[in-house]
């Protein structure tokens, strides 16, 4: 659906930069924790399927308005040095404790030492939490005395980077220390103390079982009840011999699914899932501690289930065929051009090793043949425990307890006997095994009866079987692009493809992991995010023309623990016609960086965004969720990082950044630019590789589809110009303190006089309070309603949005794309009143503010993130406010907006998925242009007046609606509203009234209902897509019919609202569950979302896993609020030779519901999963700011207050009988029902009719085996993203 969305600031710490956006075009992010100072931080990547979770810091600038991508940069630079010296000394005094008060002191001449690649990480959009300012520019030299402690830690090999350690002790725990420093006080100086190890995570267990597993245990209690598991076996693609190539994918699938152990976790709520990458393979199980229905700790049960899955797999025949037929559909399915993007880059970036040409998911050929016996050798090689990690976060309360479980259940992993000839090394004895019994009670029937306490002595004859992992991980040597080696860069590689619509030019450096282990390695690490900050400011601020030559300029520099190696990466996106201006550009802003240096300003407002990022993060240390902690844990370990808690980090972040001079931030800036900035000198790094990935044709208006030409010495020629050109210095840029200040706000409270009204005539109250929930509702004397709720959860920050009711359901029909074209023009210019675009920036830079303003069918969204530290909300307040009545539309930003959305309908024919859900709406809803992308013609007939008009024109009082979370006070968040909201003028002056075609669904029947997209490529995949009508979610129809009038008459209910009332107060003085919730108004959206999971589960087991006709199959449903109208959309990846059997499979599953009953197993998996679901989400800003939504909304009547206090009563109550009313009105019928397939292959692109679709089909028998309910999985992220093998389910 056609959506627009455009950030609008900036972000803290480091743009949020993808961690090597490869290949063209904007893709899905997902969110993913990383760290190397402790501090947890949002990290969102683009492309991972195969390489790696990286930590990465990245910087980008994009066409968008006020920042337009990443996130905002805190900025404060006005403390005095006697302020930052007591600032020092305070973190000071908590990092060495035994020192004198004020021996600390900075020091400016510290020499440098040039690191030949350090750890570097990415930070999205964080708050601060106060006023912490660090004088980096005038530090003095000074003594100071420190203590030392020495911790024992489990060490990580000299030569071993990206592994967990072979070199801890067999059979020991360790508990990592906080400490780092001696007992006995000395004197250092300031090199002394960078010398100093990083302190551990005070929390982090680690030990080893005799037989060489190796587990991590850390604390956690977020979500309450919940732990996260997972098994990581060091083995991937890599490890593969030549007729092996994917075999490591395909044991994960068959190990995994064919566990019965896991499945029977299935009832209690678990989610599991796997996944495989260059070397790595990762079993994962989400489970709750407890259920109300098992009778003690569900741990044991997930380590039996990991333990089976990992060293007892069921290598059965019909389970490995199974899994074939899955693993060649997913081979299919990832194929996408992304994929083979990454893949070109992969294998220039890597071309001297495996990791450029072995993927994990493997060759279609060999994948064909294999059978069980190679499987189960593949398994014995690389499967055993001296190979595993086992992670363990979660709400563990005994750890004793949790080490004795995993020494009873993989203790005897891998033991063989003697007369098995093995190189084995002579048993020591546990340290704690023979203790444990005594601390924790024998373990309860339900481990498959293997765990008695006879049972866990190790026989005096048996021998554990020592094999040892690869000393380095992965297992390759890799080409430096290291100084002084004067080795010849290789020119230019390009990857052209009939599939690309953009231009992308990507450069490489490749430079070895630096582990960050001393406060030196963190020094540098703070250095190189505020160079990259910097960088992302500068280009993003500076080229605003109407034309700019790019679409994206990045630059990333992260480690990879699948990679083994730091990589940094400079990647340019841009219309083909602008390629050799767009790299000019980029090449041009890093040598100019280069050569002057950041100004003292930057490194002043970017060295405070860090620390302010950092004291925010350590604020929420008992906030962040286990999985996130688990996966930052995984990350880092591997790599070698230091581990820390985010308390920990934030502390040694203070004392680190007290140090650094702008002398040395330059020098470090250098060292990083220097393979771009002198790219071609002899002296200079050369580039790993230099890629450019390009499309086969381009669009030149005037002459339609023409040939794209372009050499590699063209694109060496435009490196140079760039680097030719002349530069100047940056210059100091005034950043305003306020938006509005206090005289403005003064005149504006007496020329407005704003103040609260009653709610409503009959009660006279102006304030509505709900103690169950916390919520706030009041309304303006403008007529703006506002809704609120203090929230702790999140400390000292908060969230805010704005909705207006209308969004492109208002567009008329001689202005289709208005309002999603429109809204783009406002957040492209980023001016407000007689503040520039880069003044706007850097108000959001200043007060850690994140904002992003998106369009959909029928709202207008704009959201606001901001902390609450230094006036950040008031700030947040006055930019609405600006918005709202003073904001600037410019013709520039105008014509930027509308070429954006012409090149996103020209890329349509090039996307198989884009194409084919494009043809499948257009269909279902009669070619109705507000749920697609907007025409070329339509576009044309745009003006800079007619896209304000259409937007502008809904920004009226009672069409808007502000809801605010956060940790704040009724006293703040009342002033503010009154402040700022109440003294706008809710009312735009050239309101123009809009009569918007109504919306229908094509009539039937219809020559339409089944269509086709062939796409023409050089690889076969295909896909398809089966739509149908559905209402919204308050229960009204496109025909506008309100079915609570029909349902209420079948249940012998008269009134909807008096009853649902009646009746849940009754429930809570009873205590007891609903007995009817069908006079409830949140009726619909309940059963709709119950049904949609019962649907889900039964195609996974049909179309998937029973008949393997595909690897990825969902129903998804789009109920709409405000329209009346809602659908259902199911989309089901397949083969050519498959695809239409697909279909008609999920059409069965979609219609079978009648004749397959429901049966209450199956409600009941689905009120769990999503009571889960909201319990988790519950605990953030962001969840309740849903929530609020539309509390007050006039075109939203039936949402209240009790649609949120009864929805886990209102899960609960739901009976089969209800999802049956829910389901009827799906409309599932041939005269309803919309199918769209597309296939991409060799085709000429004609369309062809169902009939000669089916000698695609594979007549092969298809066996009909058990079903398997398997929950979705978290996908690791970071470069190569494509690659990584999906999630098993």
């Amino acid at each position: 659906m056609a959506t627009a969305s455009a950030s609008v600031s900036t972000v803290a710490v480091i743009p949020q930069a993808r961690i090597s956006k490869i290949g063209g075009g904007d893709r899905g992010v997902k969110s993913r924790i990383s760290v190397v100072d402790g501090n947890l931080c949002r990290n969102n990547a683009i492309t991972r399927k195969l390489c790696a979770p990286r930590t990465s810091l990245g910087v980008s600038a994009s066409r968008r308005s006020w920042n337009g991508k990443k996130g905002s940069l805190r900025t404060h630079y006005s403390m005095k040095n006697e302020m930052l010296r007591n600032q020092a000394l305070m973190f000071t005094d908590r990092l060495f404790p035994a020192c004198p008060a004020g021996s600390f002191k900075q020091v400016c001449c510290y020499n440098i030492r040039r690191q030949r690649g350090s750890f570097v990480e990415r930070l999205t959009t964080r708050y601060s939490t106060n006023r912490t300012t660090m004088d980096v520019l005038n530090n003095k030299s000074d003594r100071m005395f420190v203590k030392h402690h020495n911790v024992q830690c489990a060490a990580v090999g000299p030569d071993e980077p990206h592994a967990v350690s072979t070199t801890w002790p067999d059979a020991t725990l360790e508990k990592q220390g906080v400490g780092v420093l001696d007992p006995e006080e000395r004197s250092i100086g300031l090199e002394d103390f960078l010398s100093y190890e990083l302190p551990s995570h005070p929390k982090l267990y680690r030990g080893q079982l005799e037989n060489g597993l190796r587990y991590i245990i850390l604390p956690n209690k977020v979500p309450p009840n919940r732990v996260e598991a997972h098994m990581e076996v060091h083995v991937g693609s890599v490890d593969e011999e030549e007729d092996e190539q994917g075999i490591a994918h395909m044991i994960e699938h068959v190990a995994f699914l064919g566990s019965k152990k896991r499945e029977q976790l299935l009832g209690t709520g678990a989610r599991s899932n796997a996944y495989t990458d260059f070397h790595h393979t990762v079993f994962h199980i989400h489970s709750p501690t407890s259920t109300k229905d098992s009778d003690g700790d569900l741990l044991p049960l997930v380590l039996d289930a990991l333990n089976e899955i990992t060293f007892n797999p069921k290598f059965l025949p019909s389970r490995v065929e199974k899994e074939r037929r899955a693993i060649l559909s997913e081979l299919q399915m990832m194929n996408t051009i992304e994929y083979r993007v990454d893949c070109q880059l992969l294998r220039h970036l890597h071309s001297e090793n495996k990791l450029g040409s072995r993927f994990p998911i493997g060759l279609e050929e060999q994948i064909k043949k294999w059978d069980v016996d190679i499987i189960r050798k593949f398994h014995e090689r690389w499967y055993f425990p001296a190979n595993c990690t086992l992670y363990i976060v979660g709400d563990i309360t005994d750890i004793s307890s949790t080490i004795y479980q995993i020494q009873a259940i993989f203790g005897q992993a891998g033991l063989q006997r003697e007369t098995i000839a093995s190189p084995s090394l002579p048993t020591e004895p546990n340290a704690f095994g023979a203790i444990a019994k005594f601390l924790v009670p024998k373990f309860s029937v339900g481990l498959g009866g293997s765990l008695s306490q006879e049972k866990l002595a190790i026989p005096d004859q048996a021998k554990f079987t020592k094999k040892e992992r690869h000393a380095i991980r992965p297992p390759v040597s890799h080409n430096w692009s290291l100084p002084g080696i004067n080795k010849v860069a290789d020119p230019p590689r390009i990857f052209q493809h009939e599939l690309l619509q953009h231009f992308s030019f990507n450069m490489f450096c490749k430079i070895p992991v630096k582990k960050v282990m001393t406060y030196s390695d963190l020094r540098n690490v703070l250095m190189k995010r505020i160079v990259l900050s910097a960088l992302h400011f500068r280009i993003n601020t500076r080229y605003k023309t109407s034309n700019p030559p790019f679409t994206s300029i990045e630059l990333d520099h992260s480690d990879s623990d699948r990679e083994g190696c730091a990589v940094t990466t400079l990647t340019v996106t841009a219309e083909p016609q602008n390629w050799d201006s767009a790299i000019k550009v980029a090449v041009h802003e890093v040598r100019r960086l280069k050569e002057f240096g950041v100004t003292k300003g930057e490194l002043a407002r970017y060295c405070e965004a860090v620390l302010k990022d950092s004291e925010h993060i350590a604020a929420m240390i008992d906030n962040v969720p286990s999985v996130d902690l688990l996966t930052f844990v995984m990350e880092n370990d591997a790599l070698g990082h230091k581990v820390m808690d985010q308390q920990q980090g934030h502390e040694c972040m203070v004392a680190v950044a007290g140090t650094i001079t702008l002398e040395e931030v330059n020098s470090i800036s250098a060292e990083l630019l220097e393979f771009i900035a002198d790219f071609g000198k002899p002296s200079a790094p050369s580039p790993a590789a230099v890629v450019a990935c390009v499309p086969k044709k381009v669009h030149i208006d005037g002459e339609g589809e023409t040939e794209f030409k372009i050499s590699s010495d063209e694109i060496s020629a435009a490196i140079r110009a760039g680097l030719e050109a002349p530069i100047e210095a940056e210059p100091e840029l005034e950043v305003p303190k306020d938006l509005i200040t206090m005289p403005q706000l003064q005149e504006l409270r007496l020329r407005r006089k704003p103040s609260f009204v009653p709610l409503d005539l009959e009660s006279g109250s102006t304030k509505l309070y709900d103690k169950e929930t916390g919520i706030t509702q009041r309304r303006l004397s403008n007529g703006i309603p506002v809704n609120y709720k203090i929230s702790h959860t999140e400390n000292q920050t908060g969230v805010m949005r704005l909705i207006v009711s209308g969004g492109r359901a208002m567009e008329s029909s001689e202005a289709r794309g208005a309002v999603v074209v429109g809204v783009r023009t406002l957040s492209e210019g980023g001016r407000v009143g007689n503040f520039s675009r880069e003044q706007v920036e850097l108000f959001c830079v200043n007060h850690l503010i994140n904002c992003s303003l998106d369009s959909t069918e029928e709202f207008i969204c704009m959201e606001f993130r901001f902390t609450m530290r230094d006036n950040g909300m008031r700030a947040a307040f006055q930019l609405l406010h600006m918005v709202l009545e003073r904001s600037v539309w410019l013709d520039d930003a105008f014509e930027r907006a509308r070429q954006v959305y012409l090149s996103y309908y020209r890329s349509i024919p090039k996307s198989l998925e884009r194409s084919t859900v494009h043809r499948l709406v257009t269909a279902m809803l009669n070619g109705d242009e507000r749920f697609v992308e907007p025409t070329p013609e339509s576009l044309q007939n745009l003006t800079l007046q007619s896209v304000k008009d259409a937007v502008m024109s809904q920004f009226t009082a009672s069409n808007m609606e502000v809801s605010v979370v956060g940790d704040f006070s009724d006293a703040e968040i009342e002033s503010c509203i009154l402040d700022y909201l109440g003294t706008v003028i809710a009312t735009y002056d050239n309101v123009k009234e809009y009569n918007p075609c109504p919306i229908k669904f094509r009539p039937s029947p219809s020559d339409l209902h089944f269509q086709q997209v062939l796409l023409k490529d050089t690889d076969e995949r295909a896909c398809a897509y089966i739509a149908g009508p559905a209402p919204n979610r308050w229960g009204f129809t496109v025909e506008g019919h309100d079915l609570f009038e029909s349902i209420n008459t079948l249940s012998g209910i008269n009134s909807l609202n008096r009853d649902w009332s009646y009746q849940r107060a009754t429930t809570i003085r009873r205590k007891k569950r609903w007995t009817n919730i069908r006079s409830h108004p949140l009726f619909f959206g309940i059963t709709m979302g119950l049904l949609a999971e019962i649907i889900n589960s039964r195609l996974f087991t049909t179309v998937r896993d029973s008949l393997g006709l595909t690897y990825d199959v969902s129903f998804e449903l789009s109920l709409f609020d405000r329209l009346k109208l809602g659908w259902y959309v199911i989309s089901v990846t397949s083969t050519p030779a498959k695809v239409v059997k697909a279909v008609d499979a999920c059409k069965n599953v979609l219609r079978g519901l009648h004749s397959n009953k429901v049966v209450e197993r199956e409600l009941d998996r689905a009120k769990r999963t999503l009571l889960m679901r909201h319990e988790a989400d519950v605990k953030t800003n962001a969840y309740w700011l849903g929530l609020l939504a539309h509390l007050q909304a006039g075109s939203v009547p039936r949402k209240d207050i009790s649609c949120i206090k009864d929805m886990m009563s209102l899960y609960e109550a739901a009976t089969i009988e209800d999802i049956y009313l829910a389901y009827d009105q799906l409309k599932v019928d041939e005269n309803h029902l919309y199918s769209c397939i597309g296939i991409a292959g060799a085709q000429t692109g004609q369309e062809i009719s169902a009939c000669e679709l089916t000698h695609y089909l594979d007549l092969d028998a298809l066996e009909d085996e058990g079903s398997f309910g398997v929950e979705h999985g978290v996908l690791p992220v970071g470069r190569g993203r494509t690659l990584t093998t999906r999630p098993t389910t």
